[in-house]
């Protein structure tokens, strides 16, 4: 004896929906899970199943003080098929209407394009100049050292880095005279730690 096959999820949705037509009522969730099975729905799949369907506007929920209802009738989920079909049905004309204006572009586009011995010269002559173009711009990029420009930054670059070099000196020799005034104490401490973070006795500023 072969085994009986199992519903589909759109089987699954057309009985839970079933459920609604014939009643005409509101249910809770715990009551469609015990009436889900009477139609070959087992009560673990009907969650599932009736959220789909909530998704697709094929059901409506409401929550009702502490108790979410659910309820759909046949003019409900008739509308809702009929507005999925208009809008399946507009969406086509303006895929189709959209398909006929790219065709219309590429026929348009293809004109003066079509294969000859001109338009074969034109483009291997094309290939030919953008084959020099590459050349000359890799040719230029080993000069870039000796680009007026990239000097110009560079030397900017160098000033920029010998004000910053000086003023964090500076603030070193301010921190090294507050720590002399607030600890002195503590100068051998501090000599020692200043040579081992590398401010010895010719740190000085950059000329």
């Amino acid at each position: 004896m072969s085994k009986k096959r199992g519903l589909s999820l759109e089987e699954k949705r057309e009985q839970i929906l079933q459920i609604f037509h014939e009643s005409q009522d509101f249910f809770l969730l715990k009551e469609l899970e015990k009436l889900g099975p009477k139609k070959g729905v087992i009560s673990q799949s009907v969650k599932d199943v009736l959220q789909s369907l909530v998704d697709d506007d094929l059901v409506l929920k409401d929550k009702i003080g502490t108790s979410v209802y659910f309820w759909s009738l046949p003019s409900c989920a008739g509308n809702q098929l009929r507005n999925t079909y208009r809008k399946l049905e507009s969406d086509l004309s303006s895929c189709r209407k959209r398909f006929a204006e790219l065709v219309e572009q590429r026929g348009n586009l293809k004109k003066g394009r079509e294969e000859s011995d001109e338009r074969k010269a034109a483009l291997e002559e094309l290939k030919t100049v953008e084959l020099q173009h590459k050349k000359l711009t890799e040719e230029l990029a080993c000069y870039a050292d000796n680009d007026p420009a990239a000097l110009e930054a560079m030397k900017n670059a160098i000033e920029v880095a010998h004000s910053a070099a000086n003023r964090w000196t500076d603030n070193i020799f301010t921190l090294q005279q507050w720590c002399s005034t607030k600890f002195p104490e503590a100068k051998e401490q501090l000599e020692h730690l200043y040579t081992e973070v590398g401010i010895t006795d010719d740190f000085e500023y950059l000329q």
